[in-house]
């Protein structure tokens, strides 16, 4: 465990905000941004990957949520990433060594479905549901995927970019006097 740590220091100093690294970190790649370590697991390693970082002691789950990047060329990716629309990114904390790692997996659009964390990490449960609502990004095994933010019946996924935005119409009241 302590030779983790000291390799994860190591690898955090030598690699700044590089994206086109080899270097792995349990099968991943590895990149780093604004002094955080990022990983780039593919979506079949990805809950591999986060049991491997809970026995490191990553045992918190600090954030999760979905990005669409329909349109967006800018993105920093390591080059052997192939880049996807859908984007999972994972923020895990170390609170006893006071540390941060981000998991960044590309997720496809004809194929939107990854394992759920919420066995490990039972916090991510919420943030996953949240997830699908807003992107249909899919987690297998969850134990509730039922919509949590969206009411039943909706259709779509209001966070994509491509989601078509609805009008309500406004109905002012007449003032009296203009």
């Amino acid at each position: 465990m302590s030779e983790s740590r000291s390799s994860l220091d190591e690898t955090t100093e030598h690699h700044e905000d590089r994206a086109d690294d080899s270097e792995r970190l349990h099968g991943a790649l590895l990149t780093s941004s604004r002094g955080q370590i990022v990983l780039h697991p593919s979506s079949e390693s990805y809950h591999g990957l986060i049991e491997l970082l809970m026995g490191e002691g990553y045992n918190v789950c600090v954030d999760l949520c979905g990005a669409d990047h329909l349109g967006n060329e800018t993105r920093v990716l390591p080059s052997a990433i192939e880049p996807e629309r859908f984007e999972l990114v994972v923020n895990l904390l170390d609170v006893s060594a006071r540390r941060r790692i981000r998991i960044r997996v590309q997720i496809s659009e004809t194929n939107p479905f990854v394992a759920t964390i919420s066995d490990i990490h039972p916090g991510a449960e919420a943030m996953e549901r949240e997830t699908n609502d807003m992107f249909g990004v899919c987690f297998e095994g969850h134990p509730d995927p039922t919509p949590i933010l969206l009411p039943d019946g909706w259709e779509g996924h209001p966070l994509r970019k491509d989601f078509a935005m609805g009008r309500i119409p406004v109905q002012f009241k007449a003032v009296e006097g203009r």
